[in-house]
């Protein structure tokens, strides 16, 4: 029998749960039309036919989080004997007609109640009752069994690329029976003789194995030396959120990029540094002249990897020049100091200790760091994908937060759109709206940077 342990960065993730819950999730607004029957009640038994025909193509849908006694190992997933679907997609009427802001604020609602741990970690909500017949879908998932470009991959296997999909006959899940004791304590013995072998191997190579670590403190430095400025947004996550949405064009911002020697996360980098400038400055402060770093997610995963469970990725942290003025000037430095941290090489998350006193130390170390903001930039499909006959027109991401990162902003490129989600720490960012219209305008600013110089 197979048995699948978390690796460590996936562990990485369980850590934070009591305190900062980390679940990443996606805000969708779907054409509701399909979604509802002659009466106007929404076809709940149809959407979860739709997603069930699919089910076995994410398979950790399907399973359980299993944390075994020490001796045993590491937590693993095994397959959830009594799983039943309609513990996991449900609906949610809104007073009609619902806007923006209602959508949201039952969205944190919903984001509240925990993912329960005897149950599969997902689960998806519709939101009925949207002005125009519109649908919300929130889906999310515990950060342990994907990382962003993962969790793309799982949710999009639950979608169709064409409204009039059939869809089929619901494969027959079998689950498979719980490894025994006696073979995870034998699996945890050859897991440990592994990595004790491979340090053996490290130490009789001490010349590359210390090239290997020397070449890695460059980012390390990036990450636990820089601390950035102090401002009234360096202070510890809380317990609640408050969401705000910002819609791009990806054509546009392409041009952007391109006009100025940037990438589509550059782009989005700047947006964000000229939102918090404005904010920083609505808030009466002096904007600092030292940069504001941001953290930045880089994937690890290969070709062959995309849709791969689990988590491959490591950090970047960039600072964000708030105190230039001028939004081109802005992204320009952006674009140079991103592509010069890029070539530094470095260790996944997953190389740090999450158990004993060292693991301990370093938890420490990140919840005291005074980075507040991180981003991530995620690839979607450039095509409209459809739910159950219903298209999906939007896709916003949902970042978690941790320690004293208040601020998440996620883009997913869809369907010719760059969908913007900001995820904020409720304490911290009561005027969230205002970054949200700030990082608008700052997109308006460099498109018309692009036409100013086509003109010229």
């Amino acid at each position: 029998m197979e048995i699948e342990r978390l690796s460590a960065s996936d562990e990485l993730m369980l850590w934070p749960d009591e305190l900062w819950p980390q679940e990443i999730g996606a805000l969708a607004i779907l054409e509701g039309g399909r979604l509802f029957d002659r009466s106007g009640q929404f076809r709940l038994a149809q959407v979860r036919a739709s997603i069930a025909a699919r089910l076995h193509h994410v398979r950790r849908f399907r399973q359980l989080l299993y944390v075994p006694p020490r001796r045993m190992g590491n937590p693993l997933w095994v397959d959830d004997e009594t799983f039943d679907l309609a513990e996991h997609v449900n609906v949610v009427p809104l007073t009609e007609p619902a806007g923006e802001g209602q959508l949201l604020l039952a969205t944190e609602t919903l984001r509240q109640h925990r993912l329960d741990r005897s149950r599969p970690l997902w689960e998806v909500w519709f939101l009925t009752g949207l002005a125009g017949g519109r649908v919300g879908m929130y889906a999310r998932m515990h950060h342990c069994v994907a990382d962003g470009m993962a969790g793309v991959a799982a949710l999009g296997a639950l979608l169709d690329a064409a409204p009039d999909v059939e869809a089929g006959v619901t494969e027959p899940f079998t689950p498979s029976g719980r490894p025994s004791e006696s073979d995870l304590v034998a699996d945890a013995r050859n897991r440990r003789r592994a990595l004790r072998n491979k340090r053996l191997g490290d130490l009789t190579h001490p010349v590359s194995s210390t090239r290997r670590m020397l070449g890695e403190l460059p980012a390390l430095r990036e990450l636990f030396a820089e601390p950035g400025p102090p401002t009234s947004l360096d202070r510890r996550v809380g317990a609640g959120r408050t969401f705000a949405l910002v819609r791009a064009d990806l054509a546009a911002v392409k041009r952007i990029g391109h006009s100025h020697g940037a990438k589509v996360n550059d782009v989005l980098l700047a947006t964000i540094a000229g939102g918090l400038r404005t904010l920083i400055r609505e808030r009466g402060e002096a904007v600092p002249e030292r940069g504001l770093p941001i953290y930045v997610p880089i994937s690890l995963r290969g070709g062959t990897q995309r849709e791969a469970f689990g988590n491959l990725v490591t950090q970047m942290a960039v600072p964000l020049p708030v105190g230039v003025i001028g939004s081109v000037e802005r992204l320009r430095l952006i674009a140079s100091e991103t592509a010069r941290r890029k070539t530094r090489h470095r260790p996944s998350i997953g190389g740090f200790r999450v158990r004993g006193m060292l693991g301990l130390a370093f938890l420490k170390l990140i919840e005291r760091q005074r980075v507040s903001v991180e981003s991530a930039d995620l690839a979607g499909p450039p095509i409209p994908l459809f739910l159950a006959g219903a298209k999906v027109l939007e896709v916003f991401p949902l970042l978690p937060l941790v320690g004293r990162v208040g601020l998440g902003v996620g883009a997913l490129s869809y369907a010719g759109a760059l969908d913007i989600g900001i995820v904020a720490d409720r304490d911290a960012y009561p005027d969230v709206d205002i970054l949200a219209a700030a990082m608008a305008a700052e997109l308006r600013a460099l498109e018309s940077s692009v036409t100013e110089t086509a003109v010229a």
